[in-house]
């Protein structure tokens, strides 16, 4: 067995264990950030093995193509092993009425560490209370993608130079969407950032992340007009209107093309601004973008290789070894941090 026993969320949270979870995007401050974003450009051009031996897990309840395979990448070039499941909840034991917390205790005795995507907020959590293993987030539903918001702050970092004084437009589903939300919690840790929310008024930015936006003197606006939105944004974030987050299929088609980037929109972006997306897309940026020098969201995705053997290191005991804030007793995931 590793590690100690965890007897529920009390003990969970009282001290720090000899593992860390990834849970959320609050757990990271600044230092923190900059240790892992220096360790993930190093990563880069120093070949690395110090995993070897060690075995990650991916248990994914829903579809996934970009995080599922850049974490396994990130482990094998790390030297470490892989055991997958990219259906869990139609191709495992879920199926058969076995609960998360228990497929959890189970994989716990096959790996050592576990990247978990669940289709409920709050799962993240649920399943770190039971684990003696390090859990990652890789997505909870409408919750949180800290890691998603990592490898944005990342791509910021490196085309910008800087993340302090930008100005960043999120567009379109802001509402269900959690790449924004999380993005937002990470921003809220420099200054002098302003963001401006771009999405029709039912896909509007939750209350929680503009109280928190407010707490950490980020300023905000909202706006249903994209081309200004994008003509003076250093950071255009586009997201996909979510079919599968919507409980009305009526209003899913009617919101779903609210927001498309065209060519023309992109060339009216300033010089050195960029133009993100968590992918996949559908229609909401066209191809023609793609040639864009604006368009980064490949670039970004292979970015996210880098941070998570950066932070793969840092949770399973690499030449780097870094630790990472506990997360806070409090069970609401989008809470004052």
């Amino acid at each position: 067995m590793r590690g100690g026993a965890l007897t529920g969320a009390a003990s969970f949270c009282a001290r720090v264990t000899l593992m860390q979870h990834v849970i959320r995007s609050q757990q990271f401050d600044r230092k923190t950030i900059e240790k892992l974003f220096a360790l993930a450009t190093q990563l880069q051009t120093a070949p690395d093995d110090s995993l070897r031996g060690k075995v990650m897990a991916t248990l994914f309840y829903e579809p996934s193509t970009r995080t599922r395979l850049s974490f396994e990448s990130a482990m094998t070039r790390l030297g470490g092993g892989v055991i997958s499941t990219e259906n869990a909840r139609e191709a495992s034991s879920a199926m058969k009425g076995e609960t998360l917390e228990d497929t959890i205790k189970i994989v716990n005795q096959y790996a050592d560490v576990i990247v978990l995507r669940h289709f409920e907020a709050g799962s993240a959590l649920h399943a770190a209370q039971v684990s003696q293993i390090p859990i990652i987030n890789a997505g909870d539903g409408a919750g949180q993608h800290p890691t998603q918001a990592l490898l944005d702050l990342y791509t910021i970092e490196r085309e910008l130079g800087k993340v302090d004084g930008i100005h960043i437009a999120g567009v379109g589903d802001l509402r269900f969407g959690r790449t924004i939300r999380s993005l937002s919690y990470l921003l809220g840790k420099f200054k002098d950032v302003r963001m401006t929310f771009v999405s029709p008024p039912e896909l509007q930015m939750g209350d929680d992340i503009k109280a928190y936006l407010k707490r950490n003197n980020v300023a905000f606006s909202e706006t249903e007009n994209l081309a200004s939105a994008m003509k003076s944004a250093d950071v255009v974030y586009q997201t996909r209107i979510q079919k599968e987050r919507f409980p009305d299929v009526e209003e899913y088609e009617r919101l779903k093309d609210s927001f498309i980037i065209t060519r023309s929109l992109v060339d009216s972006m300033k010089r050195k601004a960029i133009l993100m997306h968590p992918l996949p897309r559908v229609n909401e940026i066209e191809r023609e973008v793609d040639s864009s020098p604006h368009a980064m969201y490949f670039k970004q995705a292979g970015y996210g290789v880098l941070v998570r053997m950066a932070l793969l290191k840092m949770l399973l005991g690499g030449k780097e070894l870094l630790p990472i804030p506990r997360v806070p007793a409090s069970h609401n995931l989008h809470g004052n941090v």
